[in-house]
């Protein structure tokens, strides 16, 4: 099974890297996701499993790993005001109702680098990455 997903994340990659930034058409799963998006946004139809979720600074974040820190996490980014549209489509809250569903998803995948604070709010010289698609349209999101 790993190795699948190893050559499936290759074969996006060698695809993504051959045409610019990519456009594909066939779903992506977080893994391939992140590993294109570290060298370019990629653009394409994402399926994922919701295994987390979390809000922050105006946005509710869907996450396809447990722990939103991982390297393999592809995060759905998406504004209150979509998440309000996209509750009421659900009939509730998305971050309960999604839980553990698996959901595709229209979109960009960028690289984002998240930096870390101290408890006083200034910005220390440590960060990471998190792949992120931003959701601009409660549309872009189907619950398979």
């Amino acid at each position: 099974m790993r190795c699948r997903v190893i050559l499936l994340s290759l074969s996006v990659l060698m695809s993504s890297c051959a045409s610019g930034p990519s456009s594909l058409t066939a779903d992506i799963p977080p893994s391939a996701a992140v590993i294109s998006a570290a060298e370019h946004p990629i653009t394409g139809v994402f399926r994922l499993q919701v295994r987390g979720a979390g809000r922050r600074d105006g946005r509710l974040y869907l996450n396809s790993e447990t722990d939103y820190r991982d390297q393999r996490c592809l995060t759905i980014a998406i504004p209150d005001e979509i998440a309000e549209l996209l509750a009421a489509r659900l009939g509730g809250d998305p971050a309960l109702v999604l839980m553990g569903k698996v959901i595709r998803v229209k979109g960009e995948a960028r690289r984002v680098t998240i930096g870390f604070f101290e408890h006083d709010g200034t910005p220390t010289k440590e960060y990471y990455f998190q792949t992120h698609v931003l959701i601009e349209n409660a549309d872009q999101i189907e619950v398979l």
